[in-house]
């Protein structure tokens, strides 16, 4: 039986750190070489790092290009195919920076580069900004290896119908696809039905490699996989966790040979790994020794806890309680409770005093006036100022703990509860919050969060037996609001005529608008929907559009 063997390195390079990355892809390439590997595949811009962004655009990037490939070409016994950023070295260019530049795919062997394909299709949506950068590419690559014609693609060009379908006609055996596809709930079925619908619609089997790992917001999840031409899924990598994946080509059989499946993860489930993965490298690779919270004994700081816990290991996660006068006898119990069973440093900080001594110096400005939301911000940031004091003189990055239902309609205090630097919730609606929690609980036989947590009204705690419903509708409701009006940009006929109320639909949607002042200068928190604050939506701060249909 003649076999081609396939190492899908589904790895999670550093971006801008190309001489680290491709000395471990040889690394992985030596490894795969000794399990009998015939070719290794390695993700889109492995050797930068995606997205790489406005790093393309520095004098120095192709040099350092070329000369992580020259490491990468000392690599012998073993085809590797590198996504990378290819410019040409022009010295009769006045301006070598303004040569096309591409985002391609490298072929080598034994110290030689084979070939190189251009990537066709230049997403320019959602996170993508690609033709800010690159050069759309219009030659197709096909090589053979061990007899077997290997056609070459990158990420956006499998969404497309033409590439996959000229590879075909062009004699292709089998495609090859590198991929930088960040996560968002849901979207690894969509991929898989993609990939089973392009194998079958033109006949041939291709090979997916995905990397993993967080990037700053964005947030791979891997997934890499073997589809034969029928449609089946003959292998398939674990999912967030960097693996070498090996797959045999049966040529004869013109076919991937089969392994076992592997479990799926539910939506609740990736979405909480998504959460795990993006708080645990933008940690780790920002060089931050730990982390601290405010552990308020509400739901969402519970969630970020657990979640730091898993991302970090307990040693490296501080939580403080910073109690006033509104704060329940319950939210202290639950905090320590919290803490406690998941074994993190825990300290208790009063507030009082600090927040009297503002009181005290602004009373001169503000009289005998009534007190309102300037008193319950004035709590608020205090806890942010001494949250920002406890990080600077410890070097501890502060996780905010903010959800997307918040950030969404402006229930949030500037310098105060959004005082951080990572959101771990930011694109995490509040409905969803609770069922994270409820997943958490349910992976061990004792509850990491106290249920009491999960079933207490939600509330700020600023002012006397205040609760969120006060303030805004059931979360049930406003999540619905917000999800048709920010997901799927429905306006507010649409939404009435879906059977909400039109006064509650007309209230939510200018909170949005008049809160995008905050999101800009909120923190920036792993995306895990197809519409996430930030990069993706984008509105100005002072505008005249009044919203309607």
């Amino acid at each position: 039986m003649s076999v081609l063997t396939f190492a899908l390195a589904q790895y999670s390079p550093r971006v801008g750190d190309l001489l680290a990355n491709a000395k471990q892809m040889v690394q992985l390439a030596e490894q795969a070489k000794q399990k009998g590997a015939d070719v290794i595949v390695f993700p889109e811009l492995a050797v930068t790092g995606y997205p790489p962004e406005d790093l393309l655009l520095r004098a120095s990037m192709n040099k350092r290009v070329r000369h992580a490939l020259d490491v990468l070409k000392q690599v012998n016994g073993i085809t590797m195919v590198v996504g990378y950023p290819h410019q040409d070295d022009d010295a009769t260019q006045p301006n070598p920076q303004q040569q096309p530049r591409y985002n391609s795919a490298a072929v080598l062997c034994d110290g030689k580069i084979l070939g190189v394909y251009h990537k066709q299709y230049l997403p320019n949506y959602s996170v993508f900004d690609e033709r800010r950068y690159f050069t759309t590419g219009s030659q197709h690559v096909i090589l053979e290896i061990k007899g077997q014609k290997v056609g070459l693609l990158v990420c956006e060009d499998i969404w497309q119908e033409k590439p996959i379908c000229h590879l075909k006609k062009l004699g292709a055996d089998l495609a090859v696809v590198l991929n930088a596809s960040p996560f968002e709930t849901g979207k690894h079925d969509r991929r898989k039905e993609l990939l089973q619908n392009q194998t079958k619609t033109n006949a041939i089997p291709l090979a997916y490699v995905n990397c993993v790992g967080g990037q700053d917001d964005l947030v791979f999840d891997g997934g890499s996989m073997a589809v034969n031409a029928d449609g089946s899924i003959a292998a398939e990598a674990n999912r967030f966790s960097e693996q070498l994946l090996l797959v045999e080509f049966d040529c004869e059989k013109h076919a991937f040979n089969q392994q076992p499946a592997v479990a799926a993860l539910s939506p609740i489930a990736e979405t909480y790994q998504a959460l795990v993965v993006g708080v645990r490298d933008y940690v780790n690779r920002s060089g931050f020794p730990g982390v601290i919270l405010g552990l308020s004994g509400g739901v969402d700081s519970a969630l970020c806890l657990a979640i730091a816990v898993d991302a970090l290991g307990p040693e490296r996660v501080n939580a403080v309680m910073m109690p006033f006068a509104y704060t329940a006898q319950i939210s202290l119990d639950d905090a320590a409770a919290q803490a406690k069973r998941l074994n993190v440093a825990y300290h208790v900080a009063e507030i009082h005093n600090i927040v009297h001594s503002f009181a005290n110096t602004l009373h001169p400005f503000f009289g005998d006036s009534d007190v309102g939301v300037t008193e319950e911000n004035l709590q608020a940031r205090t806890r942010g100022t001494l949250l920002m004091a406890l990080s600077n003189k410890f070097g501890h990055l502060v996780l905010t703990t903010g959800n997307k239902s918040e950030m969404a309609v402006g229930y949030a205090t500037l310098y105060g509860d959004m005082a951080g630097g990572y959101d771990v919730l930011k694109d995490v609606y509040k409905t969803e919050v609770f069922e994270l929690c409820r997943y958490r609980n349910s992976l061990e036989e004792s509850p990491v969060i106290p249920e009491r947590v999960i079933t207490r009204p939600p509330s700020a705690e600023l002012r006397p037996d205040q609760v969120d419903q006060d303030s805004l509708p059931p979360y049930e409701i406003l999540d619905a609001i917000l999800q048709g009006y920010i997901e799927h940009d429905l306006s507010q006929t649409e939404l009435v005529e879906k059977g909400f109320d039109c006064d509650v639909v007309n209230r939510i949607i200018k909170m949005v608008d008049r809160n995008e002042y905050k999101r800009r200068q909120a923190a920036i928190g792993p995306r895990v929907t197809s519409r996430a604050f930030g990069r993706e939506r984008r509105y100005p701060l002072v505008n005249g559009w009044q919203a309607g249909d």
